[in-house]
């Protein structure tokens, strides 16, 4: 049973048992209800307690029942709350671990709260693009001050019980047992004659609410100016305070149910469900046996090795880090420090932390050093001949059942593991630079990567606090084999007539956090430039422009030159349109007797994305990923396609599979239109109005 009714000293206890964070499904709305009118009718309870079981007072809503009747089947939480704050007997919420969403609205109807220490408080709504919706609004400003209940829900973000004590929020800070410390509250509320208090009949504290509701606004005006929800969500608190509990709760109402419809929350609600599926694979059952990893190795000291480093010692775990120089592997360890100690600059990590962290990384020069890890990740050299050595001797000193991981963005995994005798323990680890700050990690399975390892990882990338996303074996897997399209487009679009700046600009409006040429120039134009002549080898049938490689050959590599498709001033990172460059394109396009024409930004935006779309959609068929919202979670983590839109798969969906085959189509008509072979999965979804994330 999801709610459990049991009696202590004369007190109802009512606890929430919905694991894992006791979510407020309709089995669990219906418990709450019965148990307090079962508490009503027993004249030998004198009071109520509502407790939650295992790790959580409430995480708020089901999301097993979004999208279904179940969600909106009485008794919703609006209900619930009403039976609650209408009890004559005196309903005391106890709460620990976590009271978000709908668990504290839950709360806030309670008549009193007490709070166990160190307990996260949230109203998390506008992440999905919504905003509380049964009242979170209007109590919480009452409960906790006008001031600090806007930033709570505006942002989202969590605050620990212990910096809200000295609010209305909480009665009681528990010392020592929870259920202890609130049967003895009850027991002595129970003692004072009613009525018992109420959120909403408290006044909102407040000195200049107008001012405060205005800088309010002024803070989000530039982070939300694509979400409509925290505007939404300042239009309901400023309802309350001019117009009263009653009517902000009714205009609230109003907002939720016009909120679900935009399309910003279906996107948000979409990669929220995405992330959490990313980490179902249909093969591989949740209760497979993980392997130990305690100890790990990291081969190579660069920044991306050092930054792979810095994620498993962030999270406890000691790492030996191995270079081949003694050079090499002290700028390693210094440049980890450095950023360590950039981050305790900003309040983030305390000069103990820093310490601590730094003890746990062993650097090394010997590869018999790593004999006893657990997991041995390489980050070197994109080149396969280097990955052979590498693997080579791993497989000769690594223990029986160590995990060997290949950070490889676009080689073959299956032959990288044919170097050892052991393919069934390589897998790919594919992080995204910097390593230590990107969320995203594409976890590559080999033909041959036992299932077992894979749940290592998949698990191991949680406590790393990854966004994981499985990925089969091809040249580039998900995120890099798709970039390549997007990429081959704008140079395509460049010596048709536009230019670097136009093209990054169209996409940045469109939402991209970068446009392909600041993208390059960040990562670096001569990384592009090695993978491009290693197609020209192994795929001499695709065709691509050749502007970028005359840039490569000019030594503009981009930022840390000081020149790329930008000019950058010294020490700086701001990206100055190039005469040069636009003059070299231009000359390109006359040598290759193309004659420039206007490209508008709108087909700019569909040539760059519906490439996404289409190589996306090839992708799915061949079984590289195994749904489309992982695809789009790749997108969304690693690669800075807007999150208002949800991905590249599901913004086609939003947009019609019809209307981008059409538009597929149409470009493959046209100049460098053999770049535009429309993907079978799209043509048959298209033909079917159907979507990619059915």
């Amino acid at each position: 049973m999801p709610v459990q009714y049991t009696i202590r000293d004369n007190v109802a206890v009512i606890t929430l048992d919905n694991p894992p964070v006791n979510g407020l499904g309709h089995s669990t709305r219906l418990g709450i209800v019965e148990g307090v009118e079962r508490a009503r009718d027993d004249a030998n309870v004198a009071a109520v307690v509502i407790i939650g079981a295992g790790k959580a007072f409430s995480g708020g809503a089901d999301i097993t029942e979004f999208n279904t009747p179940k969600a909106t089947q009485e008794p919703t939480l609006a209900t619930v709350i009403k039976a609650v704050e209408n009890s004559e007997k005196p309903v005391i919420a106890a709460i620990h671990a976590i009271a978000m969403g709908g668990g504290l609205e839950l709360a806030l109807g309670a008549h009193y709260r007490v709070a166990a220490p160190g307990a996260q408080i949230a109203l998390p709504e506008v992440k999905l693009g919504l905003l509380p919706g049964a009242g979170g609004t209007q109590r919480l400003p009452r409960a906790v001050g006008l001031e600090t209940a806007l930033d709570m829900i505006v942002t989202g973000a969590p605050v620990k019980s212990e910096k809200l004590a000295h609010t209305a929020l909480f009665d009681e800070m528990a010392e020592g047992d929870l259920l202890d410390a609130a049967v003895r509250f009850a027991a002595r509320i129970a003692q004072t004659s009613g009525p018992h208090p109420k959120v909403r009949d408290r006044d909102i504290a407040h000195t200049d609410a107008e001012r405060i509701i205005r800088s309010a606004r002024e803070k989000i005006a530039q982070t939300a100016t694509h979400f409509p929800a925290p505007h939404k969500c300042i239009d309901a608190i400023e309802r309350g305070v001019n117009e009263g509990f009653e009517r902000g709760l009714a205009f609230e109402r109003e907002c939720f149910l016009a909120l679900v419809q935009t399309p910003e929350s279906r996107a948000l609600r979409h990669a929220f469900f995405a992330e959490r599926a990313a980490g179902k694979i249909a093969d591989v059952p949740s209760n497979t046996p993980a392997r130990k990893i305690e100890r790990i190795g990291v081969i190579g000291a660069g920044t991306m090795g050092g930054g792979i480093a810095m994620n498993f010692v962030n999270a406890d775990l000691p790492v030996l880090l191995l270079d081949t120089t003694p050079d090499a592997l002290d700028r390693g360890i210094a440049t980890i420090r450095r950023n360590f100690e950039a981050q305790a600059k900003k309040g983030k990590l305390t000069h103990e932390q820093v310490e601590a962290r730094m003890r746990l990384i062993t650097p090394t020069l010997a590869y018999g050093d790593l004999a006893e890890t657990d997991l041995i990740v390489e980050a070197v050299f994109e080149d396969i001949d280097v990955k052979e050595r590498v693997f080579r001797q791993l497989d000769d000193i690594a223990k029986p059942g160590a995990i060997l991981a290949s950070n490889t963005s676009t080689l073959d995994l299956d032959r990288i593991a044919a170097f050892t005798k052991r393919p069934g323990d390589v897998v790919g680890m594919h992080f995204f630079s910097p390593a230590n700050v990107m969320k995203l990690l594409e976890v590559v399975r080999g033909a041959k990567t036992e299932k077992d390892v894979l749940a290592s990882v998949m698990q191991l990338a949680k406590k790393i606090r990854k966004t994981a996303v499985v990925a089969g074996v091809c040249d580039g897997f998900i995120g890099n084999r798709m970039i390549e399209q997007y990429l081959r487009q704008a140079l395509f679009m460049l010596e048709e007539g536009a230019l670097p700046a136009q093209i990054d600009r169209a996409i940045e409006q469109f939402g991209f956090a970068m446009g392909p040429f600041r993208m390059s120039d960040l990562a670096g134009n001569d990384i592009g430039w090695a993978i491009r002549k290693r197609r020209y080898r192994e795929q001499p049938q695709m065709r691509y422009s050749q502007i970028a490689d005359r840039l490569c050959e000019a030594g503009r590599f981009g930022q840390k030159t000081g020149a790329g498709w930008y000019d950058y001033a010294d020490g700086s990172r701001e990206a100055k349109p190039s005469r040069m460059v636009d003059d070299m394109i231009a000359a390109y396009s006359k040598e290759r007797g193309i004659e420039r024409r206007s490209i508008g930004d709108e087909e700019i935006v569909e040539r760059l994305v519906y490439a996404l779309v289409n190589e996306g959609a090839k992708i799915l068929d061949e079984g590289i990923a195994s749904k489309a919202s992982d695809i789009d979670i790749v997108y969304l983590t690693g690669y800075g396609f807007p999150l208002w839109r949800g991905g590249p798969m599901f913004h086609a969906d939003a947009t019609g599979l019809q209307n981008v085959e059409r538009a597929v189509r149409q470009y493959a008509g046209q100049p460098n239109g053999d770049a535009w072979q429309p993907a079978a999965l799209l043509t048959r979804l298209a033909a079917s109005n159907g979507r990619f994330n059915a």
